[in-house]
């Protein structure tokens, strides 16, 4: 399956009738990666959530390689390319790792866990380690391989470093960035670590009070410190 675009333009959602997106419209082409950024409860997670089909949806369209995705659920989202990496692990505590792992092959040969296994070494070591034995890292690297073995055309990932140790965050961003540079899929990251983020993305997107407050570049971000500042609550 083929990295595709996704389109947003005036997307609307929230939970029940309260509303939490007001007006998203942004870009991301083919095999793009973007980091959305935000002070907390600024709507990034809402933002996934919704293109997920977990929110209430408002207004708006959210178009995934030409594929309309506001009137499917989430099962039809995930069979148009969509692949969503939430903020909490979502794995079953009680199976092996190799288990979990067969979960998300989607009627693919089982050999296609090789190809988690080479992006997350540490996942073939425990393979017959019980999920719930793993640390909260490794459990965020089987949540993620598990998604990826789906073959998504556009990966969603939110916050996949919270919690996590500089050493296993460290292998989390390299297996993201190698897999980003295979331009099989298009990536949108919600980080709150800024530098991290950063160093990912072709482009950032801020989020604040639900909108979107600044677009750009990394560059353009990194040379406008009041930004930083004014919208992420950082230095620079």
């Amino acid at each position: 399956m083929q990295a595709a675009s996704l389109e947003i333009a005036g997307l609307t959602a929230g939970y029940g009738p309260t509303r939490i997106l007001e007006e998203v419209s942004f870009s991301v082409p083919a095999g793009g990666r973007m980091a959305v950024l935000g002070r907390n409860g600024m709507g990034k997670t809402t933002l996934f959530a919704t293109l997920a089909g977990q929110t209430n949806f408002h207004g708006g369209s959210a178009r995934l390689g030409g594929v309309e995705l506001t009137g499917l659920d989430g099962s039809a989202r995930a069979l148009a390319g969509l692949g969503y990496v939430p903020q909490h692990r979502a794995i079953f505590k009680s199976l092996t790792v190799e288990e979990n792992l067969l979960v998300g092959i989607k009627g693919r040969p089982a050999q296609a866990i090789e190809d988690a296994y080479a992006l997350f070494p540490r996942l073939k070591e425990r393979r017959n380690n019980a999920g719930g034995k793993l640390s909260g890292g490794e459990q965020q690297m089987l949540t993620t391989a598990r998604t990826i073995l789906g073959q998504p055309r556009v990966l969603l990932l939110d916050e996949p470093l919270e919690g996590l140790a500089p050493v296993i965050c460290e292998e989390l961003m390299a297996a993201f960035t190698s897999l980003a540079a295979t331009k099989a899929m298009t990536i949108l990251l919600v980080e709150q670590r800024i530098k991290a983020a950063l160093s990912f993305a072709e482009v950032v997107l801020i989020m604040e009070r639900g909108r979107v407050a600044w677009q750009g570049t990394p560059a353009e971000l990194e040379a406008q410190p009041e930004i930083v500042d004014r919208l992420l609550g950082v230095g620079h």
